[in-house]
């Protein structure tokens, strides 16, 4: 393990002394490409792609290492001094393990981290949620938060009947005409829909990108049936499209 990873750090130095474009790269010219280098590891985890996930783990690796030699350049930090810090962040925020707290279970370890949090100095427990979040994954992260402070529906039940407020609230708004308002109300039944994804223990994230890549596969089925039989998308009526549709979804159920 030591061995491997002082490989990584020596071919990290030699690329960022001789390699001409590794010369290049700042934290900023990096940032773009560490998060294409993240969502190509979710897509591998959405699809339980084992050698995806290895391969992308690696390359975020890569990257993390990238970052620590750069920080060193400027005086900022070292990749040791980066590490003892997530050791020692680690070592404080479990006083369960590494102290004598008591827990019954992980809710209460997730209550525990966000007192500690704001213990360090943390204004809100929302704080610690990054402004640049897709949005869907920062709604999540947002009830989570707020979770560990009590702010929590009882049961899914209350939290579908919020969703069925608020979807009668967006009708109210499409009837009234109002753009500001119908963007509003749909943003908040997307929030309660993402609130009772929580309930029923699903990532939303995660499974709106299921869904996401279940059309692609149906819709290019689609495309080539349509081919297949000498026609184009664009020359068919939406019935003859929708039949073709069912017909890819019986096949794959």
């Amino acid at each position: 393990m030591s061995a491997a990873f002082d490989r990584l750090v020596q071919i990290m130095d030699e690329l960022r002394e001789q390699c001409p474009w590794d010369k290049k790269q700042t934290i900023h010219s990096l940032r773009q490409l560490t998060l294409e280098e993240v969502y190509e590891l979710t897509d591998s985890i959405t699809e339980s792609n084992w050698k995806g996930i290895k391969e992308e783990l690696g390359d975020l690796l890569l990257h993390i290492v990238f970052y620590a030699r750069i920080g060193k350049e400027e005086e900022q930090f070292t990749l040791d001094e980066m590490i003892h810090a997530i050791c020692d962040k680690l070592v404080a925020r479990h006083p369960h393990i590494y102290g004598d707290v008591l827990v019954n279970n992980d809710e209460d370890v997730k209550r525990n981290w966000e007192k500690l949090k704001l213990k360090e100095g943390k204004k809100s427990v929302l704080a610690g949620v990054p402004k640049g979040l897709p949005s869907l994954i920062k709604a999540m992260r947002l009830q989570e938060k707020a979770k560990q402070v009590g702010f929590e529906w009882e049961n899914k039940e209350q939290v579908w009947e919020k969703v069925e407020e608020e979807v009668g609230e967006m009708k109210e708004a499409i009837q009234q005409g109002d753009q500001h308002k119908i963007e509003e109300e749909f943003g908040d039944v997307v929030f309660s829909l993402v609130n009772f994804a929580r309930f029923l223990k699903v990532d939303a994230e995660n499974a709106l990108e299921i869904t996401n890549k279940k059309f692609i596969a149906r819709f290019t089925q689609m495309e080539e049936m349509a081919l297949s039989k000498g026609k184009n998308l664009n020359d068919m009526s939406l019935e003859e499209m929708d039949s073709i549709w069912n017909e890819i979804k019986q096949q794959r159920s």
